[in-house]
């Protein structure tokens, strides 16, 4: 295939999906808190979005992140890119998933909008690369495609018969480094049968789902052939809904839109589809198996977080929270303890956690879907103990944050500061409360607590009613844009 000369002035735009809820990787990892926003690899300090963000850094001619997740994780996302010192050049906001195909017309029809026509670079927000360098520069050598209006996706050399990866089937052999051929089909996710045979076939990749190619051409190859997603993204975007540093869009006509990937919806049928060899040492971190391949391990096989004691354990991974963790004569396990949850299943049988966490909602255990820990923009709160009329949680609040000004028609509240210094205001009166000092917010009043101090602000809260459900809240005034009742 012929080899293009490189455009120097191409802007690169990094698109970061961060829509998915990592169910594979429960009880960390769970609807309230997915793992993308979780530091899993333990290699550095930062969490998966993060790194996907630092990995492409060194790119020339790179723009500022559009970042694509769901309406509820909106806060975690501008803290996280806030915490890198960075700007998104757009966070939308996906009422509900719809798939790859949506959300990548959704970025293009904004990067179009914005940056002319810049070369997208499609990236999942839950990646792990080894190969910092490798990766490097097989994007630099695949923008030469891209230039030429070729649409890339980038194909890992298999090295076992994995079940939860998607393949690609390619016309010609692509075994050496940054190597690229036409593609002849994708294939979902096989059985380990049909796994097996397809790892021997030196034509097939693991479908990495990422993806390279021009704002411009991807749009041409979507209206070619999923017309509805261009018209309905389209509509999507129209009046330009701003919510502070966030892009939302029209609910009615995003969930017209197909569910279907890019990968069906363009790259199996385009004349210009390509897949990239990428050696670069990937892996979606989609299960705890994957989580255990890539951990540093001892000489008998484990990888440990947490606080761990063990005797005689081989080829498992241990993680816990805040208690002690103890492993005596086992092996292939994987233990992850959590403040609400305990997990203690086979190495190999990672794959069924998906399955249940979704029995776990039908049968409607809270814990297939929240942490004890939900993150709000103003900080976080922590459940520590509840009963039918009572409920106990801890409240850490930034600096220079605020709760929203509201009341609750079903539950009074009783503040007790633990660290730092709260200004509360009930019916209009201000009180400053200092480490021990208490106050009550009687039911039915108004009332907002703030820390406009530097340090962080640590409260217990009681809350005593009839319902204490979240939904609760009446809200009349609101700093980062939440739905004000009127």
């Amino acid at each position: 295939m012929k080899e293009f000369e490189k455009n120097l002035n191409s802007q690169i735009q990094p698109v970061i999906l961060s829509g998915g809820i990592g169910s594979r990787l429960w009880p960390l990892s769970r609807t309230s808190f997915p793992k993308q926003y979780i530091n899993i690899s333990k290699k550095n300090k930062y969490s998966l979005l993060q790194n996907t963000f630092l990995r492409i850094n060194e790119l020339e001619n790179i723009l500022p992140p559009l970042i694509i997740c769901n309406e509820d994780h909106r806060f975690i996302v501008a803290e996280q890119m806030k915490e890198l010192k960075i700007k998104p050049n757009s966070i939308i906001l996906e009422p509900f998933g719809r798939n790859t195909a949506p959300a990548i017309t959704l970025a293009a029809l904004t990067a179009i909008k914005d940056n002319e026509d810049p070369i997208l670079l499609i990236l999942s927000a839950d990646h792990e690369i080894t190969h910092q360098d490798r990766f490097t520069s097989s994007i630099k050598e695949a923008i030469k495609f891209a230039d030429n209006d070729k649409l890339i996706t980038f194909g890992i050399t298999p090295d076992k018969a994995e079940t939860g990866y998607g393949y690609i089937e390619s016309w010609d052999e692509i075994s050496g480094f940054n190597k690229v051929s036409r593609i002849k089909k994708f294939i979902e996710k096989p059985a380990k049968n049909l796994a097996e045979k397809l790892i021997k076939d030196k034509n097939i990749k693991w479908n990495s789902g990422i993806f390279l190619f021009k704002a411009s051409k991807i749009i041409e190859e979507i209206i070619k052939y999923e017309p509805k997603i261009f018209k309905y993204c389209k509509e999507a975007l129209e009046n330009n809904l701003m919510d502070f540093d966030f892009q939302r869009i029209k609910k009615n006509s995003f969930e017209k839109c197909p569910n279907i990937s890019i990968d069906n919806a363009v790259m199996e049928k385009t004349q210009s589809g390509v897949v990239f060899n990428l050696d670069t040492g990937w892996s979606d971190i989609g299960n705890w198996k994957a989580v255990w391949e890539i951990s540093e391990k001892d000489d008998s096989g484990n990888a440990f977080s947490g606080k761990t004691y063990t005797q005689n354990v081989k080829n498992c991974y241990l993680s816990g929270a805040d208690r002690l963790i103890v492993g005596v004569d086992i092996q292939d396990l994987i233990v992850i303890d959590t403040i609400d949850a305990l997990l203690i299943i086979n190495k190999n049988s990672s794959q069924v956690v998906k399955e249940i966490v979704r029995d776990l909602k039908n049968k409607n255990y809270s814990e297939g879907e929240n942490n004890k820990k939900i993150y709000r923009p103003w900080g976080s709160y922590t459940s520590i103990e509840d009963g039918p009329t009572w409920q106990v949680k801890r409240l850490d609040i930034k600096s220079n944050a605020s709760l929203s000004l509201q009341k609750h028609k079903y539950r009074s509240e009783h503040w007790v500061v633990v660290n730092g210094t709260a200004k509360v205001e009930i019916d209009e009166n201000i009180t400053i409360l200092k480490k021990n000092q208490s106050i009550f917010v009687p039911l039915g009043s108004k009332h907002r607590l703030s820390n406009p101090y530097d340090a962080p602000l640590e409260l217990i809260e009681v809350q005593s009613g009839t319902y204490l459900g979240e939904d609760d809240i009446e809200r009349f005034d609101d700093i980062y844009g939440r739905i004000i009742d009127k």
